[in-house]
């Protein structure tokens, strides 16, 4: 008899969605064709000299090429904690209330492991971030979607959700200014969200992979702001988008000690932390570099303005986001008859446009598809304006 040929964590996942179109750019590029890809949301810009030369100087260091430490080193740890006391006059342990992460993507994964259980209900809200979704199957968890068509009927589900289930959920999952909805909360919703929590004895997670990508004036609250959060809430910071970082997978854990305290255990058995050189070079980014925040925050402005006038002009009016690097937009009137993948393939065929279809991030994505921030203004009305080619054509 021949074993099951798939494996039992790998059967539970889902075909990757974008892949269908990862292929078609693929094919188009070799073709010598022209792509504009405003479809993943991986940074442009260059990370700040002051980081780069820092990691370069600390690489030089032998002593900096051993294992580190799973948690992060201590230095690492303060600064973290002292830019959440700057930031958001939240006051935190850098020894049990922050831990570094290899980004965010591995904080939550790794969280999950270290705290849900077989059949536990997360609640979070539908589309998501897919690790969102997936992390909590393969975690064994049960991933409890929401719709969130705003932030009020996610809220008001959640409620409902506490009234009628014999068993409140072990967690919830969200995420603040979202992806890819761009849905961005005030302080009061995350208020909401603690006294729930605490209330029926739910841990809550918020991941803040946006926090600095705030638009007209609007400034993104971090969830420990509320009174009471640490004893119910951990988030889940990144250097990724705030310093241009992406690649270089650093992350933070902050808040409530059991919750960091799983996460280090369960760490101390499966990584050694990130390249010392690298925690040096953060340092650096949260110590030396907000000034460089604001101007990558601005460069996301622009471009959204640049982004949605075209789009607009094009016959796509489309709503501007408050927060994010991303536009999420409902799909024209004319192509409604359409599933997003459809229209997606459709833009690249005829517009040489790469987005991403909602329904990658969700059954509730359906009907929607996510444009990246991360071409520049150029490269953004080339795009709005093959795309207003494609709206216009007579079908």
């Amino acid at each position: 008899m021949h074993p099951d040929p798939e494996f039992y964590r790998i059967q539970k996942l889902p075909p990757y969605v974008f892949a269908v179109l990862n292929e078609m750019k693929a094919k188009a590029r070799a073709a010598q064709l022209d792509v504009v890809d405003l479809g993943m949301g991986n940074p442009d810009g260059a990370t700040p000299r002051a980081i780069v030369n820092k990691l370069v100087e600390a690489a030089r260091n032998p002593r900096n090429h051993r294992y580190s430490a799973s948690k992060g080193i201590p230095r690492l740890r303060e600064e973290i904690v002292k830019r959440y006391k700057a930031n958001y006059d939240v006051t935190l342990d850098s020894e049990k209330e922050a831990i570094v992460t290899i980004g965010a993507k591995d904080a939550l994964a790794h969280l999950l492991f270290a705290v849900i259980g077989p059949g536990d209900a997360v609640v979070s809200p539908n589309p998501c971030y897919p690790i969102h979704q997936y992390g909590v199957i393969m975690a064994e968890g049960h991933a409890c979607m929401l719709p969130m068509p705003d932030p009020a009927t996610f809220l008001s589900s959640l409620e409902d959700l506490y009234r009628r289930s014999s068993k409140p959920p072990r967690m919830i999952l969200i995420s603040f200014p979202h992806n890819p909805t761009t849905q961005c909360v005030d302080l009061d919703f995350f208020k909401e969200i603690i006294r729930l929590a605490r209330h029926h004895g739910t841990m809550v997670v918020h991941d803040f992979a946006y926090a600095d990508l705030g638009f007209d004036g609007y400034r993104p609250p971090s969830i420990l702001q509320v009174e009471g959060a640490k004893d119910v809430a951990v988030e889940i910071f990144s250097l990724s988008k705030s310093y241009n970082m992406a690649g270089w997978r650093v992350g933070f854990c902050l808040g409530n000690s059991r919750m960091i305290g799983a996460l280090a255990r369960i760490k101390s058995y499966l990584d050694y932390g990130v390249f010392q050189p690298i925690q040096i070079a953060s340092i650096i980014a949260l110590r030396e570099c907000e000034e460089d925040t604001k101007k990558i925050c601005a460069v996301y402005q622009k471009r959204r303005d640049v982004l949605i006038d075209g789009l607009r002009r094009a016959g796509w009016p489309v709503e501007p986001p408050k927060g994010t690097m991303f536009v999420w937009a409902p799909l024209p009137e004319k192509f409604r008859s359409l599933t997003s993948l459809e229209f997606s393939k459709k833009l690249l065929e005829e517009a040489l446009v790469a987005v991403s279809p909602g329904i990658g991030f969700g059954p509730m994505g359906e009907g929607f598809v996510r444009f990246a921030l991360i071409e520049n203004g150029q490269r953004t009305r080339q795009a709005t304006a093959a795309i207003k080619k494609v709206i216009q054509s007579k079908q």
